[in-house]
């Protein structure tokens, strides 16, 4: 399994390409030529990348669930919705379909964040929005996810 570390700023061309920082890429290096995965976020206004290895897995799961039952069937067709294979290539731009931009308003400035095992691409001032909107809740937030966890069983 991946574990990301780090958020950058970047900035996005006129055709959709955006640079991956050099600390990503590092991070990467491993299963950079296999390629990604760029879905919409679930819950937020947002892209994930998937390393192609993570979303094998995320697939696996999916694959399990029976397809004969209309809610399984209708949450796969809306998590995979607009869902592209991506690579970087030679310079080590990566390019975000419109479609994806549109729907995470991306503009030029961009934020990448690590999120455990994937990256979230963010339009700059959305991202700030919801960091800022966050900070009140999120000691309140940290106590009810992970207060009851015994840290000694994460590892």
């Amino acid at each position: 399994m991946i574990s990301l570390i780090g958020t950058y700023e970047c900035k996005m061309d006129a055709k959709g390409r955006l640079m991956m920082p050099a600390a990503f890429k590092k991070q990467l290096a491993p299963v950079l030529q296999e390629g990604f995965v760029v879905k919409r976020s679930v819950f937020q206004r947002c892209l994930e990348v998937y390393p192609k290895q993570e979303w094998d897995l995320v697939m696996a799961k999916l694959n399990k669930l029976n397809r004969f039952v209309k809610k399984n069937n209708d949450f796969i067709r809306r998590f995979t919705a607009g869902v592209k294979v991506v690579e970087v290539d030679a310079n080590g731009r990566m390019l975000v379909a419109k479609d994806l931009c549109q729907f995470a308003g991306l503009t030029k400035e961009l934020v990448l964040s690590s999120a455990v095992n994937i990256i979230e691409i963010w339009d700059k001032d959305a991202y700030e929005q919801v960091i800022d909107d966050a900070v009140v809740d999120f000691a309140d937030l940290a106590e009810e996810v992970m207060g009851n966890i015994d840290l000694d069983e994460l590892s």
